[in-house]
Order: C-alpha cells, then sequence, then structure tokens
C-alpha cells in the first residue's frame, strides 16, 4: 500500500513540476510496464498526441534485444518522428518512474537524436 502511495505522490509532485516549465512546449510522456516500454509527444493546449512509439511495434518486436537497448531504439525512432513533424524542445514526464535505467536510456537515446529538453 505504501509503494503505491509513493508512486503516486513522486508521479504528481513531477507533473506540478512540469506544468511551471511549460512554455509553448510539446510533453514526452513515458509507460514502462515489466516488459515493454511506450512513449507518446502530447500537446497539453488542444490535449492531443501528436506521435508514438511503442515496443510492441511490430518492426520493433520482431528483434529479440534486451529490454535496455529496446529503450535505445525506441528513442532514436521517435526523435526521428519528432524530428519529421517539426518538434525540436519538449519537457520529459517520467511519471512515476525514477530517472534510472530504461528510463534513463530512453531519455539519452532522445538527446543524442536531437531533441532538447
Amino acid at each position: 500500500m505504501k509503494k503505491i502511495n509513493n508512486k503516486v505522490k513522486r508521479k504528481l509532485r513531477n507533473r506540478k513540476k512540469l506544468k511551471k516549465v511549460n512554455v509553448n512546449r510539446f510533453r514526452i510522456s513515458v509507460f514502462k510496464s515489466l516488459n515493454n516500454l511506450s512513449a507518446q509527444i502530447i500537446d497539453d493546449k488542444l490535449k492531443k498526441t501528436i506521435t508514438s512509439v511503442s515496443s510492441i511495434e511490430k518492426e520493433i518486436k520482431v528483434k529479440k534485444i534486451k529490454k535496455m537497448e529496446k529503450s535505445a531504439i525506441i528513442g532514436e525512432i521517435l526523435a526521428k518522428r519528432a524530428k519529421e513533424k517539426n518538434i525540436n524542445e519538449v519537457y520529459f514526464d517520467r511519471g512515476e518512474y525514477k530517472f534510472h535505467g530504461r528510463v534513463k536510456h530512453f531519455a539519452d537515446s532522445l538527446r543524442k537524436n536531437g531533441l532538447k529538453f
């Protein structure tokens, strides 16, 4: 029970801090499960998802690779899709997850491929 409450508190605390940063930028939201990782770029003003990527997609699922490598590939694909839509600056919403492991690999891959946050 306590672990769930800590996750909810961390998620709300992160979102509160990110609302202050939101100046004409899009938000990258990350969801991590035990086996998969998915992310989407969201326009909070229009409340629309602009683009998304997931490890469940066919081109990623076919490859038999480790979860850490999958998160780096997902970051590359999302950065490429963002560049196609002329998105350069975003802010990173890690949600209830700590910034290490697969989430950190994903964020580093985004930065390496040209997104600024």
